[in-house]
């Protein structure tokens, strides 16, 4: 029998975690399946610099959203399909989650995860070159600000303290609710992008024998027993006819990410009963949290052509984050900025917006959106895409927030510090100007920034909305746990891939306590 203590679904972000971190028991024997291809020397993926090619990539699931009553139908969720998932994907912005964000996690029943307790394997993970006793020195993932190369940053960073929005650094133990910098990113000095897989898996995954990682293997369901214990999963073989299981002695942990994990769960018979009925799925656990709650951070884009050579080469292109409060009091950012060194019209182009080789970009997103969506199976069959449908601004909150987001890069822009550099606006163009106006425009070419979240979130035990527990296993079975963003009860207000690694890594000591 194909046997193991411990199997991980999914070898991405969490799960890369999660692996190497309970095979350094060597007498746990781990298998971590990862239904794409293994980043091991493959440029494509390693160099960071590279990481928008990957969008609707081989390396890329792709998924489509379903059509949009308020948003952008044309929009696609990138997931990543490769040894890293997302965080072999991504731009590598490293944020620590914000205080208030966890503390709001363990208020919501999530008991264990306030930032108390999770700072901890923030600090453990990373190896950063910020200054703070609170930072990690030894940890696995390379931790590193952003070098002040680029110009026209230089100009923004100095046109936002001109517009109120102070120089203030990232990841300092406080919560930035108005201010700007350079980013942090998990990247190497070398360009190397020092994702999961990178951190984790690539020093130890060719030596230590207690750990086997497959790529290239698809899972098709969880394996339950009659006493509804996980004991393994069904995966389709390499010759994509038949189907091979992998035991479980101990326990299975799902880390497909926010859109696979919910699909996995249902195709195994998880999910909410009458949706699991009407494609056919035999229903094990009436559980129908699993595939709601979806969240995420919708982005918009503001655009100009630039008056002066923009920079041909650069980190990952995406260097700068501003962040602001639309109302008074907040104690979080309601909304954030990304510059963007290059022109960003992979969804305004199409709608008859002009463009250029020589630009830069705002890219404004709420980041405590209130509109939720739902993910949910289109057929019974694993090969299937799921149905997605993020539900963008459905709530009125959000097209609030980002319509001051429009304004606010308008005038960031405006200021003398970026004189030299905004030329004209291309997009939307200062014709688009009143708010029924601006929330045309972000309705029919807004993005994502690739934050989907909270589709099996955690709860309290009697939380009957929460498919999890507070330990991240499954409720109604046994054996079965969860780690990656889908876990999150609510989504945090910054880039959430370095959050992601810490749930891997407090999954891997529940664990470990679990079986000592």
């Amino acid at each position: 029998m194909d046997e193991f203590d411990y199997v991980v679904v999914g070898g991405g972000t969490a799960g890369s975690v999660v692996a190497a971190r309970l095979s350094e028991d060597p007498s746990v024997s781990v298998c971590l399946l990862e239904a794409g291809p293994s980043d091991v020397g493959d440029d494509n993926i390693l160099r960071l610099d590279r990481w928008m090619a990957l969008l609707e990539s081989g390396y890329d699931w792709d998924y489509p959203v379903e059509p949009q009553k308020k948003g952008n139908s044309f929009l696609r969720h990138a997931r990543a399909k490769v040894l890293g998932g997302c965080s072999s994907h991504n731009s590598c912005i490293a944020f620590w989650a914000p205080a208030e964000d966890l503390d709001e996690w363990a208020a919501a029943g999530c008991t264990g995860w306030s930032a108390e307790e999770t700072y901890p394997l923030f600090r453990r993970l990373e190896n950063n070159d910020a200054p703070g006793d609170h930072h990690g020195r030894d940890g696995p993932v390379t931790v590193r600000t952003v070098p002040p190369h680029d110009p026209c940053g230089r100009a923004l960073l100095a046109a936002c303290e001109e517009a109120g929005i102070p120089l203030t650094s990232f990841n300092t133990g406080e919560t930035v609710v108005r201010g700007a910098h350079w980013f942090q990113i998990n990247a190497r000095e070398d360009g190397t992008r020092c994702s999961a897989s990178v951190a984790y898996l690539h020093p130890v995954m060719s030596w230590r024998p207690n750990l086997t990682v497959r790529t290239g293997l698809q899972a098709k369901r969880l394996l339950l027993d009659a006493d509804r214990r996980c004991i393994g999963v069904d995966y389709l073989a390499p010759d994509l006819i038949h189907t091979h299981t992998v035991h479980a002695r101990r326990e299975v942990v799902v880390s497909c990410g926010a859109i696979d994990t919910p699909k996995l769960l249902m195709l195994s018979g998880i999910g909410p009963a009458d949706r699991l009925r009407e494609v056919g799925v035999e229903v094990i656990v009436d559980s129908p949290g699993v595939g709601e709650n979806l969240q995420d951070h919708p982005e918009g884009v503001i655009m100009w052509n630039a008056e002066q050579p923009m920079v041909r080469s650069s980190t990952q292109w995406w260097e700068i984050g501003i962040f602001a409060a639309t109302e008074p009091d907040l104690d979080r950012p309601d909304l954030m900025f990304h510059y963007g060194s290059v022109p960003f019209d992979m969804n305004t182009y199409r709608h008859g917006y002009p463009t250029s080789e020589n630009a830069f970009c705002l890219t404004p997103n709420v980041t405590r959106a209130r509109s939720t969506g739902t993910v949910r199976l289109r057929s019974r069959d694993f090969r299937d895409k799921p149905k997605v449908d993020p539900r963008y601004f459905t709530h009125d909150h959000d097209i609030r927030v980002m319509i001051h987001g429009l304004r606010l890069a308008r005038n960031i822009a405006a200021r003398p510090a970026l004189a030299l550099w905004a030329g004209a606006e291309l997009a939307p163009g200062p014709d688009v100007d009143t708010d029924d106006e601006l929330f045309a425009y972000i309705r029919d070419t807004h993005n994502t920034v690739y934050h989907p979240s909270c589709t099996a979130k955690m709860g309290a035990p009697d939380d009957p909305a929460a498919p999890l527990d507070p330990q991240l296993r499954v409720k109604g079975v046994t054996g079965l746990r969860v780690a990656d963003g889908s876990v999150m009860p609510h989504l945090v207000a910054v880039n959430p891939c370095i959050t992601t690694m810490m749930i891997g890594e407090k999954c891997a000591d529940m664990l470990k306590r679990r079986h000592p």
